[in-house]
């Protein structure tokens, strides 16, 4: 790993229901975007890694009681790992009930080069309304956009814009916040008027079209550096120009 730690990925989809078969289709769809990657590992009540021979009927089983449990590659040298956690009606936008995923990776070349088709995947496989890979580096300043202080609202580092907390957003097809690489469904996309060709066109440059109509947008060309002028500006033109996220917008 690189000193900017591992790549954090989180997605935000409808919660989990029933005979819910989104845990496996995340899950497969992070290891077919990094071939030999294999995730059949899980962590024990006594926090060790335990085999995982039927992993598929596992997790099948765990999504019927709206679980989505860890599992990683028990690879100390190269850690890679998938998990999902439900959020309430009363910490998610709109009062619905959410499932965010979060995986972490790596920050390495070969990750750095499949991270649009690992956001993707993962996404896909979660039907997910949004979502975002960013350095562990740069997630840190991201969550203080959000975070309250002890004196009450957020105070973001960097000049960065204070955001809502989730449960204060209109709809769960609002992004949360920004990151270096962003995926938008198509309503997600919508929602936030994307996109504009006159407005975007530099992010179009860097944004491709999904499958399901959605769009991937890389923000900058490499992973994003607060500490570089360059992409701290990037990150603060797209809060600008997409004033929907966060719910800065005006009602």
């Amino acid at each position: 790993m690189t000193a900017r730690g591992p790549l954090i990925i989180n997605v935000y989809a409808p919660a989990l229901v029933g005979n819910d078969n989104r845990t496996l289709a995340a899950v497969h769809g992070l290891e077919r975007a990094l071939p030999g990657l294999r995730l059949e590992w899980r962590v024990t009540e006594r926090r060790r890694l335990a085999a995982l021979p039927q992993r598929d009927a596992w997790l099948a089983e765990e999504a019927t009681r709206g679980e989505f449990p860890m599992v990683c590659n028990n690879d100390e040298r190269y850690p890679v790992m998938i998990s999902g956690m439900q959020r309430s009606e009363y910490e998610s936008p709109g009062g619905r009930p959410q499932l965010q995923v979060h995986a972490k990776l790596p920050l390495d070349a070969a990750v750095i080069a499949a991270a649009a088709d690992v956001l993707d995947s993962v996404a896909k496989g979660a039907c997910a309304f949004w979502g975002q890979a960013t350095p562990d580096g740069a997630s840190g300043d991201i969550a203080e956009q959000i975070a309250p202080t002890l004196e009450g609202p957020p105070s973001p580092p960097r000049g960065l814009p204070a955001l809502k907390v989730f449960e204060h957003l209109r709809s769960p097809e609002i992004p949360y916040y920004l990151g270096w690489l962003n995926f938008w469904s198509a309503a997600a996309a919508e929602a936030i008027g994307f996109p504009d060709p006159t407005r975007d066109a530099e992010l179009l440059t860097r944004a491709r079209r999904t499958a399901s109509g959605g769009w991937v947008v890389q923000l900058t060309d490499t992973p994003l550096d607060l500490e570089n002028p360059a992409h701290l500006d990037a990150l603060k033109r797209a809060y600008e120009r997409f004033p929907e996220i966060g719910g800065r917008a005006a009602p």
